[in-house]
């Protein structure tokens, strides 16, 4: 049987359930910890249904060659990256274009709230590293790299949360795993300030109509929102592990 033949006979939603039985309104299970590495200034691990990823904070140092260097403030460089061993196919290690594009948009969406005029002519390095892959990493990466910059006390003005709606077999849910997202019809990534509810980044990959994309945004900022309260009680426990 072709690929395209299992494409068409695999049912992302059965009786009024997805693949892995959640509701249509339903995250995965997400974990989250703080400090995980000793070399860097700050660090943070996720565990987002099957996604593992790590981010890692350095700075802020000052930035060479000083020609890239901002008198104004400091300069956010976020590196995207998938290990080779993340996805059952062996991906090829280096940057890509995905990867690339990842890591500005990121970076973009960090400056929004770290308080950069604090820091001239440095720059603040934010890696990160997914281990295993299950669709959403680039929602999964930030939200770890906002923990990993807290965890660095790089002082910001918010935390950033991102997750993903979508829409599958004419249903809008939140949170694709890796087949919805493979096989589903539309993917929108955002991420949000949870304080203000600003949105730092949207992208869409698919087509909604104006009244599906619109019950996709409200999803997701309800998920960037759950995201936003278990990223906040992750750092009051780190906090209160520290005091005792």
């Amino acid at each position: 049987m072709s690929e395209a033949e299992n494409t068409k006979e695999l049912k992302l939603l059965k009786d009024g359930k997805r693949l892995d039985g959640r509701d249509y309104d339903q995250l995965r299970e997400i974990q989250m910890q703080l400090g995980v590495l000793k070399r860097p200034q700050g660090s943070a691990y996720l565990k987002w249904g099957g996604n593992k990823v790590i981010a890692a904070v350095y700075g802020p140092r000052e930035l060479h060659p000083k020609f890239l260097q901002d008198p104004t403030g400091a300069v956010i460089r976020y590196t995207y990256n998938m290990a080779p061993f993340s996805v059952d196919d062996r991906k090829r290690p280096g940057p890509d274009r995905r990867s690339v594009e990842i890591s500005k948009i990121s970076a973009e969406a960090l400056a929004s709230v770290v308080q950069v005029t604090e820091y001239p002519n440095t720059v603040i390095d934010v890696f990160v590293e997914v281990l295993q892959a299950d669709a959403g990493t680039r929602c999964a990466g930030l939200t770890c790299a906002s923990l990993a910059l807290a965890d660095a006390g790089v002082p910001m003005k918010d935390l950033v949360a991102s997750c993903a709606a979508g829409k599958i077999e004419g249903e809008i849910v939140l949170d694709l795993m890796k087949e919805e997202d493979n096989y589903g019809e539309c993917d929108l990534p955002i991420a949000v300030l949870p304080n203000s509810e600003e949105i730092v980044l949207l992208q869409m990959d698919g087509h909604l109509t104006r009244e599906e994309f619109t019950k996709a945004l409200d999803l997701a900022k309800v998920g960037c929102m759950q995201i936003a309260k278990m990223q906040k009680k992750t750092l009051l426990e780190a906090v209160k592990g520290g005091e005792e």
